[in-house]
């Protein structure tokens, strides 16, 4: 059974979520506080965390400060804080994914299911190549290839689907993309990033006028399906 950590102060929520998790063959445990949450995922040990931002006694964003100190699960955010900002500030604190309440249950299932999938991966910097349906990355050489040919792309290029396939199903923030890419001094250039992923797109897409691969969330970033 995937183990399943619920951290929300809304009881008749962590309830429901509960009963419905169990249902489709989760273990859950349930957290009410940020510090409770902090001390049962030492002694829980779960594969996957839905994390409410609302908490009484700490702030969700510390509360995923502390996680991410230590330990690298996956954790969607459940909040109804609904704000580009707030939603920046979790994924650059380390969430994998945000839902915004009110939520449907089926897209939180498959967003979960997703999560739990990365989780199961290998530690992204430990990965000797990312394959695609479409094309592969290949870290150790720094090749890129498509339907067995190289692909050419230019040092920015490549730097810039490093990062997205280092973090291959996950949402990476527009700051995150730029300081890593570009460096400090960047992070409001977000003209950068739409004309580079453009020309990934043009490269590595199929069809880049319907990317399959290379995914925009409207305000928040850019993510890498594989």
């Amino acid at each position: 059974m995937t183990r399943l950590l619920v951290v929300d102060d809304d009881a008749a929520l962590a309830r429901a979520l509960s009963v419905n998790l169990r249902a489709r063959g989760y273990e859950v445990a349930v957290s009410t506080s940020g510090r409770d949450a902090l001390d049962t995922l030492a002694r829980f040990h779960p594969e996957v965390v839905i994390l409410d931002l609302g908490l009484p006694d700490l702030d969700g964003i510390d509360v995923l400060h502390g996680i991410r100190g230590w330990n690298d699960v996956p954790v969607v955010v459940l909040s109804a804080r609904a704000t580009s900002d707030e939603k920046v500030d979790a994924l650059d604190a380390g969430a994998d994914d945000y839902v915004t309440k009110p939520f449907e249950m089926n897209e939180l299932l498959a967003r979960l299911r997703a999560a739990v999938r990365r989780g199961s991966r290998s530690a992204a910097d430990a990965l000797s190549a990312v394959e695609t349906a479409s094309f592969t990355v290949n870290f150790a050489s720094g090749v890129v290839t498509k339907a067995g040919e190289q692909v050419r792309l230019t040092p920015t290029e490549y730097h810039l689907l490093e990062v997205l396939a280092r973090h291959a199903g996950r949402l990476v923030s527009q700051q995150q993309l730029l300081l890593e890419v570009w460096g400090p001094g960047y992070e409001t250039e977000t003209h950068y990033l739409r004309v580079y992923l453009a020309q990934l797109r043009r490269k590595l897409e199929a069809d880049p006028s319907v990317p399959r691969h290379f995914i925009t969330e409207p305000g928040l970033g850019y993510r890498l399906d594989l």
